[in-house]
C-alpha cells in the first residue's frame, strides 16, 4: 500500500508540474499577445491620422503622382524598369515596386498610400519587439525599446511622408533578418544562412542605408548573442588555447560577414554612380563643412532623442557657420560615450553594442558624403535609434534593480509609461503638420531660420493657386537667402529659384523682370535646359519668335527626348508658316508623350486649318482632336474648339456648330472669355457651311 501511495503522489506531482508549464505557457502566450496588440495600437493611434492626408510637394511627385511609370501600376514592363533603372536618382527596385502596387490598388488617393506606410511601420514595430525577446529573453524590455520605436516624434518623418517608404520597407527587411540571424546563431545551416543574405539583399533593395548592417551583426554577435565567448580555462596550456580559440571565434565571425559586406560594397558603388550620374547633380561641400556638421549631427540626433521639439522636414546646412566650440563639444561627448562604452563593456555589454549601433547605422547618412542639401535629417534616425534605445533601456533597468523593491519597480513602470505618453502626444502633433504642403512648409518656417526651401516650396503651393504675389514673395525670399550661399554646392538649387521666380514674374505679366532671372538662372547653371525652355515661352508670347526657337533648340541639344520642348519649336514654325516642318516636331512630340493630349491637338489643328491643301487632312484631323478631347476629359475648350474645326474641315458642318457651342459654354463658364470670342466667330463660318483657316496655332 505504501508503494501504491507513493507512486500516486509521484503521478500527482508530474500531472500538476505539467499543468503548471500548460499554464505558465498560456500566460506567456497571452501576455505576447497583449503585448503585440499595445505595439500596434500605439502605433495606429499616432500616424492613423494619415490616411486623411494629401501628397506633399517635397519628392511624392518623383516617387508617386507625377511619373507616369509608378502611375501605371505593377505591370511586367514597369517591373523591369525598377530594376533596370533608377528612380528619384537611386536604385531601391522593391520600393518602387510598393509605389507601383499602391498606385495599381488605390490609384492617386494619398490615404492609400500613407496606409501602407502605417502597416509597414507597425510590422517593423511588432518584429522589433519579437527580434529583441528571442535574443535576449527580457520581454519587458524588449517592449520598451519596441514601444520606444514605434512613437518617437523623430520617426514622424519616415512614416508620415510618402516618399520615405524606402524607411519603413527596408525596416521590415531589416529586422526580418536579425531574426534569421537570431536563428541561424542558435542553430548555424546553409539554409539559415542564406536567408539572412537574402533578406538583407531585399533590404538594400528598399534603401541603401543598410549598407552597415554586417556591422550590427557582429555587435549582435557581441551582445546580446555573445558569440565571441567560449568557457574560460585556468592551466597554462589551456590559456594558450583558449587564445587560439577566441582567435578562431573572431576569424569565423568575420568571415561570415564577407558576402553581406559585398552585397554592401555592391550598393555603395551603385548608390555613388547614380548619384553622380543623375541630372542636377550637385558638387560637394567642402570637406571641412562636411566633416565639422557630422560631428554636430551625431550630437544634434542625441538630444533630440531626449528632447524631441522644433522638429522640421528640411534643417537648411550650417556650411561655415557652426562655432570651433560646438564641433569640440560635438566631438568630445562622442569620444566620452564611445570611451565610457569600452570601459564598461564588459559589465554592460549593452552599452557598447547600442552605442556603436547609433553611431554605425548613422555614418552611411552623417553627411561625410553629401546628398542633398540638408544639415540633417530626422528620417536618418529610423532604424539607429533602436541602437539607443536599448542602450537607454537595459541601463534604466540595471540602475533600477540595483535597489530591488516593488515600489521602486512600480515607479521604474510608471516612469516609462509617462515617458511613452509623452512621446506619442508629441508624435501625435508633430504628424499633423504633415496634413499638406501648407501646413508642412508653414511648420518649417516656424522652427527654422533662413529655410529657402520652405519658402520655394511654399511659393509652389502659390503658384498651384494662382496665388501670384504670394508665389513671388515666397521665391524672392529663397533667392535672398540663397544668395548668401557662395559655394557652388548651391548653384543647381540657386538656378532653380531662380526660375520659379521667373516663371511666376512671367505668369504676372511681369516679363521683363522675368527675364533678368532667367539670366541669373542660366549663369549659375550653364546647361539647364528647363531654363531654356521656360524663356523660351516668355521669348514666344513676346513675339520674339528667332530667338525662341534658339532656345528651344538649345533645350532639345541638353535633353533630345523633351516632348515639350518638341512642342514649343512646333508652335514657333507654326507661326513662321513652316507648317509640314512643325508637324514634323508635333508628331515625335507625340511619340515621347503619347499621354500628352497637346501634341495630338496641335496637330489636329493644323491638319484641319492649314491654308495649304496638301497639308490638310479633315479625317486625320478629327481622329486626333477626337483623341486630344478624350485624354483631356473633354472639359479644355481649346480642344473642342479643334475638334469643331476638324468636322468643318471633314464637311460635318451640323456636328462643328454643336461642338462649337459646347466649347463656347464650357469656355464663358471657365472664364476664358477670349476662347469665348474666337468661337462665336467659328460658329459664324460653320453655320455658313465655310471651314476655318488660320496659318498659326491660333487657338
Amino acid at each position: 500500500m505504501a508503494i501504491q501511495s507513493s507512486t500516486a503522489n509521484n503521478n500527482q506531482r508530474r500531472f500538476e508540474y505539467r499543468r503548471g508549464g500548460i499554464q505558465r505557457s498560456l500566460s506567456s502566450r497571452v501576455i505576447a499577445l497583449s503585448i503585440y496588440l499595445f505595439l500596434a495600437v500605439i502605433s495606429l493611434i499616432v500616424f492613423g491620422q494619415t490616411i486623411r492626408y494629401d501628397f506633399v510637394n517635397f519628392d511624392d511627385d518623383l516617387y508617386v503622382y507625377n511619373t507616369p511609370a509608378i502611375q501605371s501600376g505593377v505591370t511586367i514592363k514597369g517591373i523591369a524598369v525598377a530594376f533596370i533603372s533608377q528612380h528619384a536618382r537611386n536604385w531601391h527596385p522593391l520600393t518602387t515596386l510598393s509605389h507601383m502596387l499602391d498606385c495599381q490598388l488605390y490609384g492617386l488617393n494619398a490615404g492609400g498610400h500613407h496606409a501602407t506606410n502605417i502597416i509597414l511601420h507597425t510590422i517593423a514595430v511588432l518584429l522589433l519587439f519579437q527580434v529583441l525577446r528571442q535574443m535576449t529573453g527580457a520581454v519587458w524590455k524588449s517592449t520598451i525599446v519596441a514601444a520606444l520605436f514605434a512613437v518617437h516624434p523623430l520617426h514622424v518623418e519616415s512614416v508620415a511622408w510618402i516618399s520615405e517608404r524606402k524607411d519603413v520597407l527596408s525596416a521590415v527587411f531589416f529586422l526580418l533578418m536579425l531574426g534569421a540571424y537570431g536563428r541561424y546563431a542558435r542553430a548555424p545551416s546553409i539554409t539559415r544562412y542564406l536567408a539572412v543574405v537574402v533578406l538583407f539583399a531585399a533590404g538594400l533593395m528598399s534603401k541603401p542605408m543598410l549598407v552597415s548592417a554586417p556591422i550590427v551583426l557582429l555587435l549582435l554577435d557581441y551582445w546580446p548573442l555573445r558569440r565571441f565567448e567560449q568557457p574560460s580555462l585556468t592551466t597554462g596550456k589551456k590559456k594558450i588555447a583558449q587564445c587560439n580559440n577566441q582567435r578562431d571565434i573572431i576569424r569565423r565571425l568575420l568571415l561570415e560577414k564577407i558576402p553581406l559586406l559585398v552585397l554592401s560594397a555592391g550598393a555603395c558603388i551603385v548608390t555613388f554612380i547614380l548619384q553622380k550620374r543623375a541630372s542636377g547633380a550637385i558638387p560637394p561641400l567642402p570637406l571641412l563643412w562636411r566633416v565639422q556638421n557630422a560631428f554636430a549631427s551625431y550630437a544634434i540626433y542625441a538630444w533630440k532623442t531626449l528632447w524631441p521639439t522644433d522638429l522640421a522636414v528640411f534643417y537648411p546646412h550650417p556650411n561655415d557657420t557652426l562655432a570651433i566650440w560646438e564641433v569640440i563639444l560635438a566631438i568630445g561627448f562622442l569620444l566620452a560615450t564611445t570611451a565610457a562604452a569600452v570601459v564598461y563593456r564588459r559589465g554592460r555589454p549593452y552599452l557598447f553594442t547600442g552605442w556603436l549601433w547609433y553611431l554605425v547605422m548613422l555614418f552611411p547618412v552623417i553627411g561625410i558624403v553629401q546628398v542633398g542639401e540638408q544639415g540633417h535629417a530626422d528620417r536618418y534616425t529610423y532604424l539607429p535609434h533602436i541602437g539607443l534605445f536599448l542602450l537607454a533601456v537595459w541601463l534604466a533597468a540595471d540602475v533600477t534593480a540595483v535597489h530591488q523593491s516593488r515600489s521602486r519597480f512600480a515607479v521604474a513602470a510608471a516612469v516609462a509609461i509617462a515617458i511613452i505618453a509623452v512621446l506619442a502626444w508629441l508624435a501625435f502633433i508633430q504628424t499633423s503638420y504633415w496634413r499638406n504642403s501648407e501646413t508642412l512648409w508653414t511648420h518649417a518656417l516656424t522652427v527654422t531660420t533662413d529655410n529657402d526651401v520652405a519658402h520655394n516650396n511654399l511659393g509652389y503651393l502659390r503658384v498651384d493657386r494662382d496665388e501670384l504675389d504670394k508665389a513671388i514673395s515666397h521665391f524672392e525670399s529663397a533667392a535672398r537667402i540663397r544668395s548668401g550661399k557662395t559655394d557652388s554646392h548651391y548653384d543647381v538649387g540657386s538656378a532653380f529659384v531662380q526660375m520659379n521666380l521667373a516663371d511666376a514674374l512671367a505668369r504676372k505679366g511681369r516679363s521683363d523682370e522675368a527675364m533678368v532671372h532667367y539670366e541669373e538662372a542660366l549663369r549659375l547653371q550653364p546647361y539647364y535646359a528647363d531654363a531654356y525652355y521656360n524663356r523660351g515661352n516668355v521669348l514666344f508670347a513676346k513675339g520674339r519668335i528667332d530667338e525662341a526657337i534658339a532656345d528651344w533648340e538649345k533645350a532639345l541639344e541638353l535633353q533630345p527626348n523633351d516632348a515639350d520642348s518638341h512642342t514649343g519649336l512646333g508652335n514657333a514654325l507654326l507661326r513662321k508658316g513652316s507648317l509640314r516642318e512643325a508637324i514634323a516636331h508635333y508628331e515625335t512630340a507625340l511619340a515621347l508623350a503619347p499621354e500628352d493630349p497637346h501634341s495630338r491637338n496641335n496637330i489636329a489643328w493644323v491638319l484641319a486649318t492649314a491654308p495649304d491643301a496638301s497639308i490638310r487632312n479633315g479625317a486625320r484631323a478629327v481622329g486626333f482632336a477626337q483623341e486630344a478631347v478624350q485624354l483631356s476629359g473633354g472639359r479644355e475648350p481649346r480642344f473642342l474648339r479643334t475638334l469643331a474645326a476638324a468636322c468643318a474641315e471633314s464637311g460635318q458642318f451640323s456636328e462643328a456648330v454643336a461642338v462649337a457651342r459646347q466649347a463656347a459654354a464650357i469656355a464663358t463658364m471657365q472664364g476664358k472669355t477670349d476662347v469665348a470670342n474666337r468661337l462665336e466667330k467659328d460658329l459664324v463660318l460653320y453655320r455658313g457651311r465655310l471651314p476655318l483657316r488660320e496659318n498659326s496655332l491660333g487657338n
